[in-house]
Formats: structure tokens, C-alpha cells, sequence
């Protein structure tokens, strides 16, 4: 198969689990294209776990999915080295981020020592332990759920674990008719539960590699670096868009052309992604984080609506 019909075939089968909700399944396949990380944040039952299970069953890729809670530790995740006695040495034994796809349910539920122990996996597809490197399976993705902050139990997640996120997306509440759906698709189960793979791992890194190869002229370059810089200049943001930041949405514009069926990137392709790949990676000045996603959000339109569209 191609590359417009794998994608299809993704989004079909995603979409026959999470239903009315086309745009959130297309970013969280930027992510997967791009080789980032993508985290989704909203309210309990809105179907975060929904996509991110329909995603994983979607590819014939190893699949792990970890609880996260306040008493986990960080060698829950990454693994532990345990002393064998009879040959009176260590032996370290991998935990679940030893996988492809590695679901991180309410990831801001754990401590910020746990989080940690995901900034070196995630940014570098390897995790150190005793002094020791271990590379991480190829491909790793890593797609996380959250609550909302003001929800009791979470801890928010700090800057530069969120910056380690390429796409950051909401969900949100179906409307009627697509809710109407979902009551009787779950009449005999749950959907999610008969999806089967339609994506292997080679077919994966095939798309992944064709995602790399989409075209970016050089005044699309030039577009995002003015968008970058903007955020760093802004007089209501504090901190601006990290250099990680500038590369993870030059890659997702890449993959987000390819998904949309071109060998070369657009304008509009940078305008769609600017909210989801940057808001959660700049932090406005005298703002609790309450609201911060929109905010921000409306920040970088402001920014968009400065800057001239190259033609």
C-alpha cells in the first residue's frame, strides 16, 4: 500500500472508535508521523483513552500501556537492576517504556520525580540506569493523557517535560448526532476492543521516513523562524518557543502535508499546527496555569496575524 492509503486506512480505523472527532485523530497521526510524542488533555469520559487505544491496536507495533499514580516510582517505568545471587552480579531488567508505543494514562497524576524519568526516553530514545545506557525500541512513541489542572490529584507538568510533547490536544464533548452515534455503537461492547492493526511496523517507518522527505521551501522556513522568534519577543509571554520547540514544528508541518496528501509543506499547514505544537511550550506573563492553553493560543493567532504569509 501507499502512503495516502495507510493514512487513510488509520484514520478509518481510528475514526470507527472515536467518532465526530476527525481534526484530534489528524494531530495525533502528525505526531506518530513525525516521530514526536503527543499529549492529550481534557475531562474524564471525553474518549482520551479511547484515541490513544484505537491509535496503538491501529499498528502492528509492540504496545504498553502504564497507570500512572502517586505512588509510582520512577524504576516502575524504566526498570531496575536486580542482584542474582548464584552468579554474584546485577542484572538489570527492562520495565514497560522497553516498547514501541508506550500509553501513559493521567501521566500528571504521578510525582514530578516519576515524570522525570520519561525527559531522557522521550528527547533521546534512550534511558540510563547504574551508569548504564540502554537505546529504546525504534520507533517510540509516547501518548499521554491528562486532567485538567484544577483537578484534585494531578501535578502539573513542568516546562520542560512538556516541551518534550510535540502536538498537545483537547477532545472536547461530541455534538448530538455524533453522541447519539456513540450509544449505539457501544450496544454490543466496546469499539475500540475489535479494532485489529492495519499498519505494520516496516509500513510505519516507511511513513515516518516519507514524512521526512516532504518539501519545505525556504520561505516556509523563513515563516517559521519569524513565528518562533515572535514568541520569544512577545511583550506577554515570558518564555518563548525552545530551539526542540522550532525543530518538533518544522517536523509536524513535514507530516501534516503528508497526511493531507503533498510532497510539499504550505502555509496553511504552519497556521493549523502553530496552537497544538506551540501553546503548550510558551508560558505568558502573571498567569495561573488555568486557561493557560487558551490563552496562549490566542497569543500565537495574534503573532499569525502579524507576520506575512509568504506567496
Amino acid at each position: 500500500m501507499d502512503s495516502p492509503a495507510l493514512i487513510q486506512a488509520l484514520k478509518t480505523n481510528i475514526g470507527s472508535a472515536l467518532l465526530g472527532k476527525p481534526d484530534a485523530i489528524r494531530l495525533a497521526l502528525v505526531a506518530l508521523l513525525a516521530e514526536g510524542h503527543v499529549l492529550i488533555e481534557d475531562a474524564p469520559g471525553v474518549g482520551k483513552t479511547v484515541l490513544a487505544k484505537a491509535l496503538a491496536k491501529s499498528l502492528d507495533c509492540e504496545f504498553r500501556r502504564l497507570q500512572f499514580t502517586p505512588d509510582l516510582l520512577p524504576s516502575d517505568i524504566v526498570g531496575a537492576s536486580v542482584f542474582l545471587p548464584q552468579q554474584g552480579l546485577f542484572e538489570f531488567r527492562p520495565g514497560p517504556l522497553f516498547t514501541n508505543i508506550l500509553f501513559a494514562d493521567e501521566i500528571n497524576r504521578t510525582t514530578p520525580r516519576t515524570q522525570s524519568a520519561l525527559l531522557e526516553a522521550m528527547a533521546e530514545g534512550q534511558i540510563s540506569v547504574d551508569g548504564q545506557t540502554y537505546a529504546l525500541k525504534r520507533p517510540f512513541f509516547v501518548i499521554a493523557t491528562q486532567n485538567p489542572y484544577e483537578f484534585e490529584g494531578t501535578y502539573p507538568l513542568p516546562e520542560n517535560q512538556l516541551d518534550r510533547f510535540m502536538v498537545c490536544l483537547d477532545i472536547g464533548y461530541p455534538d448530538r448526532k455524533t453522541e447519539r452515534e456513540v450509544l449505539v455503537s457501544h450496544r454490543s461492547g466496546e469499539p475500540v476492543d475489535q479494532i485489529r492493526s492495519v499498519v505494520s511496523l516496516a509500513q510505519l517507518q516507511s511513513l515516518q521516513q516519507a514524512a521526512r522527505e516532504v518539501k519545505v521551501e525556504e520561505s516556509l522556513n523563513e515563516y517559521v523562524l519569524d513565528i518562533i522568534e515572535a514568541t520569544r519577543k512577545h511583550e506577554e509571554l515570558s518564555l518563548g518557543v525552545s530551539t526542540r520547540g522550532a525543530v518538533s514544528f518544522y517536523r509536524a508541518v513535514q507530516a501534516l502535508a503528508l497526511i493531507e496528501g503533498r510532497n510539499y509543506a504550505v502555509p496553511d499547514d504552519i497556521k493549523l499546527l502553530s496552537g497544538p505544537v506551540l501553546a503548550h511550550r510558551v508560558v505568558p506573563k502573571g498567569l495561573l496555569r488555568e486557561g493557560l492553553r487558551q490563552r496562549n493560543r490566542t497569543i500565537l493567532q495574534q503573532i499569525l496575524n502579524r507576520i506575512p504569509v509568504p506567496r
